[in-house]
């Protein structure tokens, strides 16, 4: 029941018949019982109806198979995606009369937002969410799955402000926990980490302690609270409900965050499960698939989805080889739930709760060798933001840590950039080679001083950049030649500093060129004006022979050289 890494499928099979519709309806019919006890579960997380847990998986996931770049995804209700919903739901102050509408126009929200995105191939926003951050946010969150199945596991409703202080209540009042729903959670929880134990069985652990202990509670009428005594669930497939639409302003922003932690999920299941004809998935259409999902799912009386990493290893370890896979989950799910869903009313709430413990620690355990490359990492950046985060999880509502997050993720891409400069000296030698050295600390006078500037794509290098370069001050009659093949676009800041250092060098009676310029820096240096100051007769293109501008400038130097030294005599 947790996203963790799985094999790639199989994409060597020829047989005909297995590429046909039975792997899929084996594996769809698998996906679909597994959906069962984590939808009802993920529901419960969230605090809805477990109803509409199961609903996720039925018209959401059709849709996205049918539509998602990586053909073999599977996207469905997480338990990030659930915790992330109830943060929305409580922070928004949603009423139980706005319910379950609210709910539906947080799904419709979430598919907007990722098909936007996917549309504008924003695929890669992703990958600003760092490794650091989404390990603090995921353990976070965990924790909190845990401790948020205190009422299910003991038959006791803890008060508080918040959930230390529900947890601190909790554990203050033993003696009103109820000993008949203890004994049964922490069966379940043995129950099925011993399964999980079993090779075979791993896989379909959730579903077996569903059903057995279900048949033992009800069959011996233990006395513990079922889900039927908290919502109803009919033999019928999701009827057509539209969203609340008055309700988008008040739910915009929270529903962002959770497109974020569904988008931040999915990003890697590309990577993990490839495309069976070798394709290269793109991760903006898996936004779009994604998005269309979600919108499809929102008139259908789902909740929000995404990609799952667990879900995925289901389908394909069951033999999905093409996108008949997530159909076939859709389509068993749903006449499952057709024929079978009252069912689930009997389904004891403490199994459920069970059932999310071992969710968490799993959670938890699959990210400690992630917590632990961090620290050994030594980066005291990424550490403090997987730290900030995963407190902040614990602390604040969800949908702000998921910005939070974000923003550590960003302020760190950004620091990190902005140490990505390196000035070296180009040394001519004496066979015509090139040798690269430190820079020097000085510029030298009547000389060629050849300068090769890397990473100043952005404008917070400039600075770096005025101090890493070797001082102007007292240098006469030198030729600076500044090489920067490695800027793939100037800033105006870049702009400035170049026109700043061309008028030094100009007042010492030195010469600045530019070389291996390439066309987009050439022509804002042209729009600028900057051109004219530095001479359009000193700037040299780059071109694709290598060395090419590098070898012109060395040239245009020495004859400049010349020249001052005739001129001085």
């Amino acid at each position: 029941m947790t996203d963790t890494a799985i094999s790639s499928p199989n994409t060597t099979e020829t047989k005909p018949q297995r590429q046909g519709f039975v792997p899929n309806v084996i594996s769809g019919l698998a996906t679909g019982l597994f959906s069962i006890p984590e939808g009802m579960a993920y529901a419960q997380l969230a605090g809805v109806n477990p109803v509409y847990g199961l609903y996720s998986g039925i018209v959401s996931t059709l849709v996205a198979s049918l539509s998602t770049g990586t053909v073999l995804m599977m996207s469905t209700l997480t338990s990030a995606i659930a915790l992330a919903t109830a943060s929305v739901l409580q922070v928004s102050g949603i009423q139980d009369s706005q319910m379950p509408q609210a709910l539906f126009t947080i799904t419709f929200l979430v598919g907007t937002s990722m098909f936007v995105l996917g549309i504008f191939r924003l695929g890669s926003i992703v990958n600003f969410v760092s490794n650091a951050v989404m390990t603090g946010f995921v353990a976070g969150a965990s924790l909190l799955i845990i401790l948020g199945q205190e009422h299910h596991l003991t038959g006791y409703s803890p008060v508080g402000a918040n959930q230390w202080q529900k947890t601190v209540n909790w554990l203050q009042n033993v003696s009103q926990w109820d000993g008949t729903t203890v004994a049964v959670s922490v069966a379940v929880i043995i129950f099925m980490v011993v399964l999980k134990r079993v090779r075979a069985l791993e896989k379909f652990a959730p579903i077996i302690v569903l059903v057995v202990a279900s048949l033992v509670v009800n069959f011996f009428h233990i006395q513990t609270e079922l889900v039927g005594s908290i919502a109803t669930i009919p033999n019928s497939l999701p009827m057509l409900i539209l969203p609340n639409f008055s309700l988008i302003p008040t739910l915009a922003l929270g529903s962002v965050s959770v497109a974020l932690v569904a988008l931040a999920q999915g990003a890697g299941i590309s990577t993990a499960v490839p495309n069976p004809d070798g394709s290269k998935a793109s991760q903006s259409r898996d936004f779009v698939g994604e998005g269309l999902g979600n919108l499809a799912g929102s008139f259908f009386q789902s909740m929000a989805t995404g990609g799952s990493l667990s879900r995925t290893g289901i389908s394909v370890g069951a033999g999905a080889n093409s996108r008949l896979g997530g159909v076939f989950a859709g389509l068993w799910l749903g006449l499952i739930v057709l024929l079978f869903g009252s069912y689930a009313e009997k389904v004891p709430l403490a199994v459920i709760g069970g059932m999310l413990v071992v969710v968490g620690i799993e959670l938890i355990v699959a990210r400690v060798p992630s917590a632990r490359l961090v620290l050994k990492t030594s980066d005291w950046g990424s550490i403090a933001a997987m730290a900030i985060t995963f407190f902040s999880a614990l602390f604040i509502p969800l949908q702000f840590t998921i910005f939070l997050g974000a923003l550590l993720s960003l302020l760190l891409y950004v620091v990190a950039s902005s140490h990505k400069l390196r000035v070296r000296q180009a040394a001519r030698l004496d066979d015509g080679g090139w040798e690269m050295q430190d820079a020097p600390t000085e510029l030298k006078s009547h000389q060629a001083n050849i300068l090769v500037v890397q990473g100043l794509d952005f404008f917070a290098e400039v600075p770096v950049l005025e101090d890493a370069l070797p001082t102007a001050r007292g240098v006469t009659g030198a030729v600076v030649v500044l090489i920067i093949r490695d800027m793939q676009h100037i800033t105006s800041t870049a702009i400035r500093f170049m026109e700043r250092f061309v008028e030094q060098l100009q007042a010492n009676g030195s010469l600045l060129i530019l070389a291996d310029v390439n066309p987009a820096v050439l022509s804002a240096l042209d729009r600028s004006g900057a051109l004219e100051a530095i001479g359009a007769e000193n700037v040299i293109p780059a071109t694709n022979r290598i060395l090419a501008a590098e070898e012109t400038a060395w040239e245009m130097a020495q004859k400049w050289l010349q020249q001052k030294e005739t001129a001085d005599q």
